[in-house]
């Protein structure tokens, strides 16, 4: 569905034609620009937009079906600029992600959202309150979307974080480490991360490339020259972003490989005291053995003292066996 159509001029909104075409005519003639905003849009509403602004069928179709790598593609007669907006929620520890759709042309931007999270509201009413901002051109929308997009990875890096210090004190507290669904839990994390991960990495490049970063630095169509300063500030934030999921990601592992090592020494223990057990077990077990074969001509057998003595050699033993195992920390 089409959520907003909002025509600006001289960085302020004016209200124009309702008609795609003539809002586009009017905002070149004005030197302004057209901002299109649509949500999980049909085929039939989206093909009226794809019509007027002579979108490309390729980009149109990735647009469509969504579930798109972060990427920047150059066309003809537009940009497209694909972008991940992610949730956290720390109750159940899940991330989940969206897509943002940012077409760029001569005198427009129209931006296709997938999923509930990261509504544009907010940043369409930031970039109204700017109006030296929205003097930018259509480039300010991408700037806008994408710096709204990668802050937010902040706000989400700090939330894992913080999820993260609390599972390393599960794992490391005396009596905690060893459940049975620390593991799962442990692993779970890191799929999140994981998820995290495929919003963030990939538009490295893209923001790099508009921001004319390092080997990136060929002019991209439909931006303007000087707003790559505005880029070059999104991209030095996703470069902390990136850098703070990549140490999360090897804190996980960590955590995981002392968990599993926690597990192991545990494992040990228990068979330590397994086989402690076991051996003062084999003792009486022996010499009850021995003495309960029914042979007629065996020694102590017709001995009046022969089974106070035997239980009490058993009971020694039993001691010994007892404080030698203690004494090695096997019991």
């Amino acid at each position: 569905m089409i959520v907003d159509c909002g025509v600006y001029r001289e960085g302020h909104r004016s209200e124009g034609p309702q008609d795609f075409s003539d809002a586009l005519d009017e905002a070149r003639s004005a030197g302004g620009f057209v901002w299109i905003g649509l949500h999980e849009p049909t085929a039939e509403e989206f093909d009226l937009v794809a019509r007027e602004f002579a979108l490309h069928p390729l980009a149109v179709e990735d647009a469509l079906k969504a579930h798109q790598r972060p990427k920047l593609e150059v066309y003809d007669d537009s940009l497209f600029v694909v972008l991940k907006p992610v949730t956290y929620e720390p109750d159940s520890d899940t991330v989940s992600s969206g897509e943002i759709m940012i077409f760029l042309g001569d005198s427009f931007a129209v931006s296709v959202r997938h999923g509930e999270g990261a509504p544009l509201d907010s940043v369409r009413d930031r970039l109204e309150r700017e109006p030296e901002l929205l003097r930018e051109g259509a480039t300010a929308v991408l700037y806008a979307v994408a710096d709204a997009v990668v802050d937010h990875y902040l706000e989400v890096a700090t939330e894992l974080q913080t999820d993260l210090e609390e599972l390393e004190t599960v794992v490391f507290t005396p009596d905690a480490g060893g459940s049975k669904h620390t593991a799962s839990r442990i692993y779970g994390f890191k799929r999140q991360i994981l998820e995290f991960r495929r919003a963030t990495v990939p538009l490295a490049a893209p923001m790099a490339r508009l921001a004319g970063v390092g080997t990136q630095g060929s002019r991209v169509p439909f931006v303007e020259e000087k707003a790559r300063p505005y880029f070059r500030d999104v991209h030095d934030h996703l470069t902390r972003v990136n850098e703070s999921v990549e140490g999360l990601d090897r804190l996980v592992s960590d955590v995981l490989s002392a968990h599993l090592a926690q597990v192991g020494v545990q494992q040990n223990d228990d068979m330590r005291k397994i086989s402690a057990w076991a051996a003062m077990a084999v003792v009486p077990t022996m010499i009850a053995g021995i003495y309960g074969m029914n042979f007629e001509h065996m020694p102590e057998l017709h001995w009046t003292w022969s089974y106070p003595v035997v239980i009490a050699l058993m009971a020694a033993l039993e001691v010994g066996l007892f404080r030698t195992f203690k004494r090695r920390g096997w019991l």
